[in-house]
């Protein structure tokens, strides 16, 4: 019995006119969303190669130690053709050097700003978007259609249990929509392959969930339409309450959800955080001229007295260690203002970490939300990619920095001010010595971009799994109450 009913779902699904028309939408959607995501993963890996090695370049041309800085640039993830995340959102690289904090810069949107405005499609948003108003279209009219059409009555008017009756609806519509879904994802993944994008098998492990994850979420739209309709007399109120909910889950709670949580936890703007460190910072550096410029006539007094020969042999005997004495006022100066940088960043962070917290379990009252939230984990462009890459990104600046000052004692060069004072060229200022011959950079560390394993990410997606399992459930029961008090008639 249960197989004739999946039987009859699923040639009423495929012998229907509008199955043609949205299965082709929904198929030209994902693959165009792939081939596009693609496109610009292939272009994003061009631009991070050349970016390099301009980057290496500059490097090979520096003359000194002192004067070596270098970029570091983060690496696109093939995962990105299927979820953007915050892939396009985020800075593409940060510089690395004494003088300047970690921050990424210029992201994509922010060199393209249309597509801020318009955004890529990806295959999470066809998901999100058109897969779910496909399931509703399907299953609105799934039970009271077909009481408006009299069909009902008469499958009654059989010994039909109930109980079979809608679970062969449901079973009979995921089929009768999956399956012929499930062409152009297989086509999508071919055109992965023609390609030749470089997928690990970690990716393909990921891949394979965030179809999973997708399937789950297009069957709780299944659900949900089927209880609208068992609860419901008229397929146009089905239809209209289906779209009213939509609407909500998909595109009203997620947004609300975050701007709620804006409003309980405030949190200061990245604009602030910088005016105070450069606030600070230039304070310091005041701080530090003026006691640079007493402790040079200090010891300009000194010398008051003495003979240019005296003033110029005594100056050399302590050139030294007036050289070693501002280096080290300087370095001290340079990690007051990194660790209160340190401090801003870390007090900025907890409040934001609570303040996105808040918005998840706010979200995570729609579907919607739960699935993307696991879709970005899964491909690794969450929220916490801009962190994960910036604390490497400080993790090998400490390392690049004392690599530098490593190799400036030993070629004898210096990173602080060198001032030189005689009667015939006056006072003469340089930074750090120079090198006569080029550097030799084979020595220089590399940065390692930061892994991001699958196992890291099936911890944090076990909340959703079990939300979006958890209403799929809520709205099959509800469909199965509700139709076991429907009247046929």
């Amino acid at each position: 019995m249960l197989s004739l009913l999946i039987q009859k779902e699923l040639k009423s699904i495929i012998a229907s006119p509008k199955f043609v028309g949205t299965f082709g939408t929904c198929a030209v959607l994902i693959l165009l969303s792939v081939f596009i995501g693609i496109q610009e993963y292939r272009a994003s890996m061009t631009q991070y190669e050349t970016a390099r090695q301009l980057n290496d370049q500059e490097m090979a041309e520096s003359s000194s130690w002192s004067a070596l800085h270098t970029r570091v640039y983060r690496q696109p993830d093939p995962m990105q053709i299927f979820v953007s995340g915050v892939h396009y959102d985020i800075g593409r690289f940060s510089a690395i050097s004494e003088w300047e904090e970690i921050k990424l810069r210029r992201s994509n949107y922010s060199e393209d700003p249309i597509f801020a405005i318009f955004r890529f499609i990806d295959f999470s948003f066809v998901v999100q978007i058109a897969l779910s108003l496909l399931a509703i279209l399907f299953t609105y009219d799934a039970i009271n259609g077909e009481r408006e059409q009299g069909t009902l009555k008469l499958t009654f008017a059989n010994p039909v249990p109930r109980v079979r009756y809608i679970l062969g609806k449901l079973i009979g519509s995921w089929l009768g929509m999956v399956i012929p879904l499930l062409i152009p994802i297989l086509l999508a993944l071919l055109l992965v392959l023609l390609y030749r994008i470089p997928l690990t098998a970690d990716h393909w492990l990921r891949i394979f969930l965030l179809i999973g994850f997708s399937l789950l979420f297009f069957t709780f739209f299944l659900a949900l339409g089927l209880l609208v309709s068992a609860r419901t007399r008229s397929s146009s109120v089905a239809f209209l309450l289906l779209l009213v909910g939509w609407v909500t889950l998909v595109l009203i709670i997620p947004r609300a959800g975050a701007m709620l949580a804006g409003q309980l936890v405030p949190v200061p703007g990245i604009a602030e955080i910088d005016s105070k460190l450069a606030g600070y910072s230039q304070e310091r550096w005041d701080q530090h001229s003026e006691a640079m410029s007493q402790r040079y006539q200090e010891r300009n007094a000194v010398t008051a007295g003495m003979s240019a020969e005296e003033r110029e042999a005594y100056e050399d005997a302590n050139m030294w260690a007036w050289l070693e004495e501002e280096d080290a006022e300087r370095k001290k100066l340079q990690q007051d203002i990194s660790e209160y940088g340190r401090k801003l960043q870390e007090d900025f962070r907890n409040r934001r970490a609570i303040q996105e917290q808040l918005a998840f379990i706010l979200a995570r009252f729609s579907p919607a939300s739960a699935y993307q939230l696991a879709a970005m984990q899964l491909a690794g462009n969450d929220i916490d990619l801009k962190t994960r890459y910036e604390d490497a990104m400080q993790a090998y600046r400490t390392i690049f920095n004392d690599f530098l000052d490593m190799k400036r004692k030993e070629s004898g060069g210096h990173s602080g001010m060198r001032i030189s004072i005689s009667s015939e060229s006056g006072i003469n200022i340089s930074t750090g010595g120079v090198d006569a011959q080029s550097l030799d950079l084979s020595e220089v560390p590399r940065f390692t971009p930061p892994d991001y394993l699958l196992s890291r990410s099936l911890g944090r997606v076990m909340p959703d799994l079990v939300l979006l399992v958890l209403f799929t459930v809520l709205a099959f029961a509800g469909a199965f109450v509700g139709f076991l008090r429907y009247d046929v008639r």
